[in-house]
Order: structure tokens, then sequence, then C-alpha cells
């Protein structure tokens, strides 16, 4: 690239405004973070034997990697993320609901352990509940770069602003997308592709903080294909959502709804 291409580039950078501070953030530091803690908070299910000690080593090499990770910002953010650190026995025992979700619903897993060590919907998930805990502490950004490192591992797109209640269960998972708005309940079943998205953006940011995507009820079972759209869209308690189903109202409680059947397929081909 030429000088004059160079000189371009810089004098661009110079004029753009970030509005960020999150500059500094060590992308690569928070991911190591991600993994250390899920071991520590699953090294059962990584290790024949372990002891206190272990998880501890764990648990120091995951804030030797916020510290890295968060660099000058670190001591701005030290106390809420000992608050974080305060949490993961509890952050524990939802994810094993999650997992117990997972190997109940899948005639395919043959063990918990399967499910920790290779299930991409577990992966998703228990990003997401991390990240979760770093969104209700104000930290958006690390929160936004957990869950996008288990998009590009997974295929699932999970905004760490969404409400996900217990026992949460995503199958194959592939092109699931999940908005920041999105609240789920108990006990939900999500199959590969489906969007709980927003009815439409033309708005663009002045919507920020505003209801946007789908509530889900308890103990509704979403299929492949499905997009259901709009903050004022509900889908009751126990309802069926079909596959390639495209919703933007509301569904009674314990209602079914099928994609409607092509009478004629050869018609498509006229």
């Amino acid at each position: 690239m030429n000088e004059k291409s160079i000189n371009g580039l810089y004098e661009s950078m110079l004029k753009t405004e970030k509005k960020n501070d999150w500059l500094k953030l060590d992308r690569e530091e928070l991911i190591k973070f991600y993994k250390n803690i899920r071991t520590a908070m699953f090294l059962d299910f990584y290790s024949e034997k372990f002891s206190k000690s272990d998880i501890d080593k764990y648990i120091d090499k995951s804030v030797l990697n916020l510290k890295l990770a968060f660099k000058d910002n670190y001591e701005t953010y030290k106390d809420s993320l000992k608050s974080f650190y305060d949490k993961l026995p509890s952050l524990r025992e939802t994810l094993l609901l999650d997992i117990k979700a997972i190997y109940d619903g899948d005639p395919a897993c043959d063990s918990y352990i399967e499910v920790v060590t290779a299930y991409p919907g577990f992966i998703a998930i228990s990003a997401y509940r991390i990240a979760h805990e770093f969104y209700n502490l104000g930290l958006k950004f690390p929160a936004r770069v957990l869950t996008e490192y288990a998009h590009t591992r997974t295929g699932i797109d999970i905004n760490p602003g969404a409400k996900i209640g217990n026992s949460f269960f995503i199958d194959h998972g592939t092109g699931i997308v999940i908005g920041e708005t999105t609240e789920i309940g108990n006990n939900v079943k999500i199959y590969q592709g489906v969007t709980l998205g927003a009815l439409s953006l033309k708005e663009g940011h002045s919507l920020n903080g505003v209801k946007r995507h789908p509530t889900i009820k308890d103990n509704v079972t979403i299929y492949s294909g499905a997009s259901i759209l709009g903050g004022n869209t509900i889908i009751g308690e126990n309802s069926i959502i079909g596959s390639n189903v495209f919703l933007v109202k509301s569904v009674e409680p314990n209602t079914t709804v099928k994609n409607r059947p092509v009478e004629e397929p050869n018609s498509l081909l006229k």
C-alpha cells in the first residue's frame, strides 16, 4: 500500500469518534477467562480426580485473565467482578438444570459429560449465562465479546441481555438468534434456525432500551426455522410452534401453531 493510502487511513482514524471506553480490552484474554471459569465450575466433568485446590487454580487463572483483559480498567471494575465470583455456586446450579434439560430432551445423548464437553448448545448457554451476569453488572461490551465467541464456535447467537429461565434446551442450535430484549421462561426447547427477533428496526439505535423481541412463556417448544418477531408478541405457556412458522402476533397458552402445508407442491414449479 502506498504512503498516500496509509496517510488517508491514519487521518480518518484520528477524526473518527469512537464513543467507546473499551478500546484497551484484550478480547483473547477475556475468552481465556470464559474457558477457565467454565472449567472451574465443571471440573468434575473434565477430570476424574479433582480437589478444592484444583478449582482454586482455575479460578486464579481466570482472575489473571480478567486483569490482563481489562488492563487499566481493572481497578475500576474490580468490585463488580468480585461480585460475579460470588455467584459461581448458584450459576453452576442453574447450568446443571440446563445440562439435565439437554440430556433429558435428546435421546442421542449418553451422558451429562457429553453435554458439557461436546454439545454446542451448552457452549452457547454457558457463555450466555456468564455473559448475562456481566451484562447485569453494566459490563455490556465484555458480555457481548463472550457471547460472540460462542456464536463463532456454535452458530448460536444469544444476546447477553436476553432473560432466559431455568432448564433451557437448545438442540443442534446452528442458526439460532435470540435478541437482546427476548424473555424466555422455564423448560423451553428451541431447535436449529429459530429467530426470536425484532419486527422492525427502521428507527435504528433510537430503539435502544425498548422491548423489541418476543416473550416465550414456560414449557414452550419451538421447532426448526420458526421466526417469532416483535416486542409485543407473547407465546403462551405449553405451546408448540412448528417448523418454519412466521409469527408476529401473540399465541394463547396450550396452542399448537403449524406451518400451512402446500396442498399442490407442483404449482410451485409453474
